[in-house]
């Protein structure tokens, strides 16, 4: 398990490398103004309906489904499956994109209903919006060929293909004096990293013969159960969206700029949550599903346990980070061109914010990995759209005094919401066992977490002024302090957790 976590994370991590130099390009070129807002309402709308008929519901619902099929009824039955789902998934994808193209102005009037007093922001938005929606048809049929990878314990197409998206956005962005619009330019940039998406994900299909292909579904039971599967989880999904729809909304009547602060923010608490959370969480569910199906009970719920040190393990530093320097952050990757220090400060305050919730929103996709690798979708959608209900409460509540910051903070509240509820009904239902190692380890991580934050807290100031009339002296900054921390909790966690637990980690991991 170890060695599938290492294969998907550090291409996430090279996903989030090359997403930063986009970001920070995207910054430079588009700031964080009204063409910014525009094209992130855009890009939101796709990756909206993505989160809840793709990666969530789909991935939560498909993966288990056709783990057991394969096991159950070999090879042929599984490509029968697949070329099912298939069919109908680009069906209804193909109806959905015909309705998005003829309906765009109305998406936008429901996604960012306060652009409708900016005619410039309204208009850029519904134009974008009609070049990135393709985007969806096509990161869905990623989705289901990486689903199939990923059940077959290949992991590196699909936790590559992120990157494609990174590169063609810079393309374009770098490009962007020969489109009408910095705007238009990262829109386009979407669209055409959806073709090579699919192109390398499907690709890698065609090589293991498992590239699914048009075939006229019959509703046999496994496809009946599948979709037994796929409503909770969709609604669960959706519940999730729902929040972020929120978002969006409230932010288009805040101030030119609330939007941009929300997603350069989002970008940086992405970086944990999909290195860290989504990676493990990828390679736990198939691991867990396969246990499971072989009747190994406690091995499944000793992969979860692990899951969740290896979590925390490297999650620490970046929750140190983001709790105690989030301006500093900002200020060193992103402010040139552009994008202000007024931009960075505004982002900061929202990325510490996003912070509180950082655990939850790591954790999460290995908590529900318990009940998704059963074939239970409908537990965690009572979790999710709790979760979600709070934090919409709380958005509208924190929406005033704090702006996009009480956003953040509302968004972070829910993910302690929809975590504490996950694991306390798993507990319930006797399908987690929190082991003595695990416990044993929280309270460590609780320690180096809290010595590493303190460091950050008194040592930045400090380490500036030493840096001040320097060539990018926040960037420096952050270097310096970056290196010393992470000297420290190493050291830390050596003290605390000695060479043997390393060992017994990686074993336990094989």
């Amino acid at each position: 398990m170890i060695k599938s976590f290492l294969t998907v994370g550090g291409y996430t991590l090279l996903s989030r490398v090359t997403g930063f130099i986009r970001d920070i390009i995207m910054a430079a070129v588009l700031g964080a103004g009204p063409v910014a807002d525009a094209f992130f309402v855009a890009f939101r709308l796709p990756n909206h309906f993505r989160a809840i008929f793709a990666e969530g519901a789909f991935n939560a619902a498909f993966v288990p489904a056709y783990a057991r099929v394969r096991e159950q009824g070999g090879a042929e039955r599984a490509a029968r499956f697949a070329d099912h789902i298939f069919t109908i998934l680009l069906a209804s994808q193909i109806v959905l994109l015909a309705l998005a193209l003829l309906f765009t102005p109305q998406a936008i009037d429901l996604l960012a209903p306060g652009f409708r007093d900016e005619p410039m922001r309204y208009g850029l938005a519904v134009d974008l919006t009609r070049i990135t929606f393709p985007y969806l048809l096509l990161i869905t049929l990623v989705t289901l060929y990486g689903g199939i990878l990923n059940a077959l314990q290949r992991f590196a197409a699909a936790a590559a293909a992120p990157i494609l998206l990174n590169l063609s956005l810079i393309v374009a962005l770098l490009l962007a004096v020969y489109f009408p619009t910095p705007g238009h330019a990262a829109a386009w940039g979407v669209a055409i990293s959806g073709v090579l998406q699919a192109l390398l994900v499907g690709g890698d299909a065609f090589r293991q013969g498992v590239l699914a292909r048009l075939k006229r579904p019959r509703w046999d039971a496994d496809i009946k159960q599948f979709f037994r599967a796929l409503a909770p989880a969709t609604v669960g999904s959706a519940g999730v969206q729902l929040a972020l729809f929120a978002d969006t909304i409230i932010a288009s009547f805040l101030a030119a700029g609330a939007i941009s602060a929300l997603y350069y923010a989002d970008r940086l608490n992405q970086l944990p949550i999909g290195v860290i959370g989504i990676a493990i969480g990828t390679v736990v569910l198939p691991e867990m599903s396969r246990r499971l199906a072989a009747g190994d009970d406690a091995g499944a719920a000793h992969a979860q346990n692990r899951a969740f040190e290896f979590t925390l393990l490297l999650a620490m530093p970046c929750l140190a980070a983001f709790i105690a320097i989030p301006d500093l952050i900002m200020r060193a990757l992103f402010v040139r061109g552009a994008f202000t220090a007024a931009d960075a400060a505004a982002a900061g305050a929202t990325l510490a914010a996003y912070s509180v919730g950082l655990l939850p929103f790591l954790l999460i996709r290995s908590a529900v990995a318990t009940f998704f690798a059963r074939g239970d979708t409908k537990t965690p959608v009572v979790a999710s759209l709790t979760a979600a209900a709070v934090n919409i409460g709380f958005k509208v509540l924190l929406m005033g005094p704090l702006a996009q910051v009480g956003l953040a903070l509302a968004t972070a509240i829910g993910a302690w919401i929809n975590l504490l509820l996950v694991v306390w009904l798993a507990h319930r239902a006797d399908h987690a066992r929190v082991d003595g190692r695990l416990r044993n380890s929280i309270m460590k991580f609780a320690v180096a977490g809290t010595a590493m934050t303190g460091v950050l807290w008194f040592a930045a100031a400090p380490v500036e002024r030493l840096f001040q009339g320097w060539p990018v002296p926040a960037l420096l900054t952050l270097a310096v302090l970056g290196a010393c921390v992470g000297l420290l909790y190493a050291a830390i966690i050596f003290a605390m957790f000695g060479r043997a637990w390393f060992k017994a980690f990686r074993g336990a991991g094989r």
